[in-house]
């Protein structure tokens, strides 16, 4: 399926997620920041805010990272909601959209999370069939999102890596790459990163996503949480470079959404991944 390009290119430097307690002041500052990242789902039924993100696509690119779709449903996805997104997204014109590797949705119950999936046959035909779905309604191609995890399924036949591989051959989506959602698996699961990052079809990163995470001790076993709620650790920064390193400079994002700190805080973070972008640019050159 051939799909239409985006109308605005995502420019390969770190941009940052636009939460609504900043609005007012990136509206009033127009910080200096690669583009920003926003929830469509914090906008479909708020039209002033959608207002000021259309006033904003004057100075910035916008991508368009969903949570609600639920791609890895066995019930498929909401019409409604596939509908709405549609709508903003005709409107913003973002120059990505994109959504998780997981399910949140049952049954008419809806999860306040995002729950993994078993790594089989099954789930690949669904969500599969699901990203096809979505890219056709959107027109466009779509990057998932590797999920962070903290339990594993016995029945899993493959990989994660390995799954999310497949999913691209098959629909031809691309791939959001979560260094922290990796760092974090690889803790919980006894993975091995590097050999994750291996796995990904290089050509099919489209874009990198940058967070903290907590740390918390049950039984006397560490397990990190995937909370968006600090600094990037230099572990996870580390993986950054690898990272860069293997899958050259890409559009990357400071993702925070709990104990949201200063605006300046999000920034001097976007600044510090434009510089291992540059020292890779210039290596290259």
């Amino acid at each position: 399926m051939t799909f239409t390009s985006s109308p605005r290119e995502q420019p390969i430097r770190c941009g940052i997620g636009l939460r609504t307690p900043h609005l007012a002041e990136v509206m009033a500052r127009r910080p200096r920041t690669g583009w920003l990242e926003v929830h469509p789902e914090n906008y479909m039924g708020a039209p002033a805010a959608a207002d000021a993100l259309e006033r904003l696509r004057a100075d910035y690119p916008l991508s368009l990272h969903g949570v609600g779709l639920s791609l890895g449903s066995a019930d498929g996805i909401d019409a409604d909601h596939l509908s709405r997104l549609k709508a903003l997204t005709h409107r913003l014109e973002p120059c990505r959209v994109s959504e998780h590797m997981s399910w949140s949705a049952h049954g008419g119950a809806w999860l306040n999370d995002l729950v993994p999936l078993p790594y089989t046959d099954e789930s690949l035909s669904v969500i599969c069939r699901n990203v096809d779905r979505m890219q056709t309604a959107l027109g466009r191609q779509i990057l998932v999102e590797n999920p962070s995890s903290y339990l594993s399924y016995r029945d899993s036949t493959m990989p994660e890596a390995v799954f999310l591989a497949e999913i691209v051959r098959r629909t031809g989506c691309g791939i959001l790459c979560d260094v922290n959602n990796i760092f974090v698996s690889a803790h919980n699961l006894g993975l091995d990163a590097q050999e994750y990052m291996r796995t990904l079809p290089a050509d099919a990163i489209g874009e990198i996503h940058l967070a903290g995470h907590a740390r918390n001790e049950i039984d006397g076993q560490v397990l990190l949480i995937d909370d968006h709620g600090g600094r990037v650790i230099d572990p996870v920064r580390a993986l950054y470079r690898d990272a860069v390193e293997r899958f050259g400079p890409v559009p990357t994002m400071i993702e925070w959404d709990t104990a949201l700190p200063p605006l300046d805080v999000l920034l001097d973070e976007a600044a510090l991944a434009d510089a291992v972008m540059e020292v890779r640019h210039a290596r290259a050159a």
